[in-house]
């Protein structure tokens, strides 16, 4: 604990020291200007919180369903943003969102397993509201909220599961303006809780009937994601 404490203070040493020496300011009005454009690259993971029922099938069976892997995805799009005044913007982000999610089901008694991989595309237009503290030197960090809505292009039939091709975030995150001679690097933290319960009950798809207990077993599922993006202005 007083490492950690030895840590922090000088941490803020530093920062103070560094708080008393200005710099000449790079791209000094590139935030005045009322729209501006650039484009992003980012890196996220997808998640799914299940709500699951307990239930009981014929031959007795309870199946219990959890995202047992998470793999990296990746996104691509462009940004678009309005001044509002000195503190505030709004965003515009079109973009498209990859990755893939692994569910595993297990069956309560006899530790039976058995998993479906969920791979998603999506073609997203989040509406962010930014919120700026004061410049100082050639960086500026920011809060935002937002709204993002969904759409799966890559929904599957015949799965175990099925999910719904609409889907809508709301943001939360953090980042900073870097200003850099030529350009605003601005790396971004952002946080994702989607509001549809995305298990499809209707499964006039399913061949296989049998299957049909892995939906029966789960109340719904709601999708989260955590997304570093990287914004090029």
């Amino acid at each position: 604990m007083k490492r950690i404490v030895s840590f922090l203070i000088i941490g803020l040493v530093a920062l103070s020291l560094a708080a008393q020496t200005r710099k000449v300011q790079n791209r000094p009005y590139i935030d005045q200007r009322l729209w501006h454009y650039g484009f992003l690259a980012g890196i996220h993971m997808q998640d799914l919180k299940f709500v699951n029922n307990g239930f009981i099938t014929e031959d007795g069976e309870s199946w219990f369903a959890d995202v047992a892997e998470y793999s990296p995805g990746f996104s691509v799009g462009v940004l678009g943003e309005l001044y509002l005044n000195h503190y505030m913007a709004v965003r515009f982000i079109p973009s498209l969102y990859f990755g893939d999610k692994r569910v595993q089901f297990r069956e309560i008694e006899t530790g039976e397993k058995h998993s479906q991989n969920i791979r998603s595309a999506y073609v997203g237009v989040p509406i962010d509201v930014k919120f700026s503290a004061e410049r100082f030197n050639n960086y500026r960090p920011y809060v935002m909220l937002g709204i993002a809505p969904m759409v799966d292009l890559t929904v599957k039939k015949g799965k175990p599961i099925r999910v719904k091709p609409f889907d809508c975030y709301i943001e939360v995150g953090m980042g900073c303006d870097i200003y850099l001679p030529f350009f605003k690097l601005i790396p971004e933290l952002k946080f994702g809780f989607g509001l549809v319960n995305l298990i499809e009950k209707n499964r006039n798809d399913l061949t296989d009937r049998s299957m049909m207990k892995f939906t029966e077993s789960i109340d719904k599922a709601k999708s989260r994601m955590i997304a570093l993006t990287f914004y090029f202005e």
